[in-house]
């Protein structure tokens, strides 16, 4: 596989007066924007968006996983959301476990059939149209295209064919009969390879004719608790059938005059608003964009985030976590004084309660928006590439293993238990005006423990620097953790920093100077630093003010006559945005 990934041309910012959606494949964004002329609504667009993904970048997402969504109503100024996430099989528990040779000592291996969760992508498509959508389309004709790229077969672009084989491996395995399925001619398809996905087509047929009963009763579910009890795991037709997504309360922070929300637990984008409150308190734009100083002080942020976050977050209706305390003005102030200019925070003094979970990069992240000012903010995943890679028979797609994100530490907030979610890292986000509620940005970066830290940087790069949406993700990044390893575990995390090919050299000494374990990570790599989309709307794309340190945006004002759409999408992918 050769290792040629070199930025080496640019992107405008996008612009469009009645619709933009940003995906990681263009096939995908296209078959959004059909769905917007046709007449549907940002969340109608999305959910075609997310079968469209399915079908074209597997190893990453698809009905085997999990989904969250947030959906911008323009009608209420209102932000809702929707965790779609699955829950742990009711018959398992960490007594199980142990009886079979598992504990904190000895984990689940990743692709063990006791990390499926059920999953819960479907639902949350289901619910996203039943609950959001803009009531003019059926679901059989938003999942239509995705059906018919399935059917008749579509050009493999050139990252997904990347990813795909860097996970064939688990496809291929002897005892994963089915693995083929997803295969072409028993190898992962190359650059260009014309693939085709049947039995994908034929599974979203029987969720557009039967709905939710399509994929939870019936011969998927059938299929998917058979493949699992295979291979060890004791998943049942009763955890599939009582499976619901469930409508949330999203969170949020003020910073800088942008209301910045994100999903409640067990999703980790309370980090995101935990960073972004210690960071309100210092001057990053005198420090200079990607400056030694300013690095520094973004990753010590993200790293007490980080530390709050794997302590605290789990799901709720087991564990609730103190937000009121953790998003707290107060709390932010106390967490920035233990910042020092010299030196790092000792790993030491980051209390985590020693949670050790491993995370996958692997996850599309999409967003929409329509004419009428709605907007959809998407993910989806498998976890870790095509998670486990079991394939139920006849159904065209892989199972996560998400259970893999559960601590096995009894005492630990986010410990598996039956019927519980766990730490989940897929994570969409949006900004609207705090004083008139109106949308300002819909937006995400995709990939594990990167996904706040990438909502953190392109948010700054735009507030505190004037990037468009387009250069907030053209910008190199940097990541808590190491590159290389691509463990991403919690020790790593907060004991080394990954810089992207772009920031000098210089910088990297000078941080090492501080304490922090930094490496620059290049090629194929960059994976590590996410992918992400952006569509930011108003009368011009933002218009800055310069108040000295102070920062902060002014708004010419969102009219229905000045409104456009400003998008952008990550050029670490395949996908770009379409627009109209």
């Amino acid at each position: 596989m050769a290792d040629n990934f070199k930025f080496a041309s640019r992107r405008s910012v996008v612009l469009g007066r009645n619709g933009c959606v940003a995906s990681s494949n263009p096939l995908a964004s296209q078959i959004g924007l059909d769905i917007l002329k046709k007449g549907g609504n940002a969340a109608d667009a999305a959910v075609a968006v997310a079968a469209a993904l399915n079908v074209t970048e597997p190893m990453s997402t698809g009905l085997g996983g999990d989904a969250f969504c947030m959906f911008y109503d323009n009608k209420t100024k209102t932000v809702k959301g929707l965790n779609g996430s699955g829950r742990c099989p009711q018959s398992l528990s960490l007594e199980r476990l142990k009886s079979e040779g598992f504990d904190e000592s000895h984990p689940l291996p990743p692709g063990h059939a006791h990390t499926v969760t059920v999953p819960g992508a479907a639902s949350a498509w289901v619910d996203t149209v039943s609950k959001y959508g803009s009531g003019k389309l059926t679901l059989k004709e938003i999942l239509q295209p995705a059906i018919e790229l399935a059917e008749n077969g579509f050009p493999v672009h050139e990252l997904a064919a990347v990813f795909w084989e860097k996970g064939a491996g688990v496809l291929q395995w002897h005892k994963n009969v089915h693995g083929k399925e997803m295969l072409l001619n028993g190898e992962a398809p190359k650059h260009g390879d014309i693939m085709y996905n049947p039995f994908l087509a034929n599974t979203l047929k029987e969720l557009a004719l039967h709905g939710k009963a399509g994929f939870y009763t019936g011969r998927v579910s059938d299929a998917i608790v058979q493949v699992v009890q295979q291979h060890g795991g004791i998943l049942t037709p009763q955890d599939m059938a009582t499976h619901t997504a469930n409508e949330v309360e999203p969170i949020s922070t003020v910073y800088r005059g942008c209301r910045v929300w994100e999903l409640p637990p067990n999703g980790q984008g309370m980090a995101a608003l935990i960073a972004l409150n210690i960071l309100e308190g210092l001057d990053l734009k005198t420090m200079g964009h990607n400056s030694v100083e300013y690095i520094h002080h973004v990753a010590e942020s993200l790293r007490l985030a980080f530390a709050d976050t794997l302590q605290f977050c789990a799901d709720p209706e087991h564990a609730k976590p103190p937000l009121d305390r953790l998003l707290s003005k107060d709390y932010a102030t106390q967490r920035r004084n233990m910042i020092r200019n010299d030196r790092v925070i000792p790993s030491s003094s980051l209390l985590t309660n020693d949670s050790d979970l491993s995370v996958g990069t692997d996850t599309v992240y999409f967003t929409a928006t329509d004419s009428e000012g709605n907007a959809c903010s998407f993910t989806n995943s498998n976890f870790m590439g095509f998670g486990t890679g079991l394939v139920p028979e006849g159904c065209g797609f892989t199972l996560q293993n998400r259970g893999f994100g559960f601590s096995l530490d009894p005492t630990h907030r986010n410990a598996l238990a039956p019927g519980k979610r766990p730490y989940h890292t897929i994570i969409p986000a949006m900004v609207t005006s705090p004083d008139t509620n109106e949308l300002l940005m819909s937006y995400g970066v995709m990939g594990g423990y990167m996904q706040p830290q990438g909502h953190v940087q392109v948010l700054l790069n735009m507030l505190e620097f004037g990037l468009d949406p387009q250069k907030a993700l053209d910008a190199p990044r940097f990541t808590l953790g190491k590159g290389k390893e691509n463990i991403h575990k919690p020790k790593t995390l907060l004991e080394s920093l990954s810089l992207e090919e772009g920031i000098p050299e210089s910088v990297k000494q000078s941080l090492a100077t501080l304490g922090h374990n930094v490496e620059i990570v290049s090629g194929h790599e960059r994976a590590l630093f996410g992918r992400g989309q952006v569509i930011s709307r108003g009368s011009s794309w933002w218009q800055f003010s310069d108040t000295g340190g102070e920062g902060g945006i002014n708004y010419r004002g969102v009219t229905s006559k000045e409104v456009v759409y400003w998008a952008g999408s990550d050029p670490r992918a395949d996908g770009l945005v379409a627009a109209f």
